[in-house]
């Protein structure tokens, strides 16, 4: 999967949106903060464009969509926070 540096921009900057929207969306405490949900914001647009790629969903570089985007961060903020509340 060969992304351009424009690709690895585009999905920063809309995993920053995915992030604030996921939060949004999951309401509750989260262990690490805001900074923390919007990381995973954007690990979750990562995610999803390379399963999306590797699945067939979107051919090689085009970035996930906006809803596979927040279903992906949704998925690793509920992770992260199954993940943290057992430790504390």
């Amino acid at each position: 999967m060969d992304f351009s540096s424009h690709s690895i921009l585009w999905i920063l900057i809309i995993g920053l949106v995915i992030g604030a929207i996921a939060k949004l969306l999951m309401p509750g405490k989260d262990p690490g903060g805001c900074i923390v949900t919007i990381l995973l914001g954007i690990a979750g647009a990562l995610v999803a464009t390379y399963l999306g790629q590797a699945v067939g969903w979107y051919r090689p570089g085009q970035t996930a969509g906006f809803i596979g985007a927040v279903v992906g961060a949704m998925l690793l903020l509920l992770l992260y926070r199954l993940i943290f509340r057992r430790r504390m």
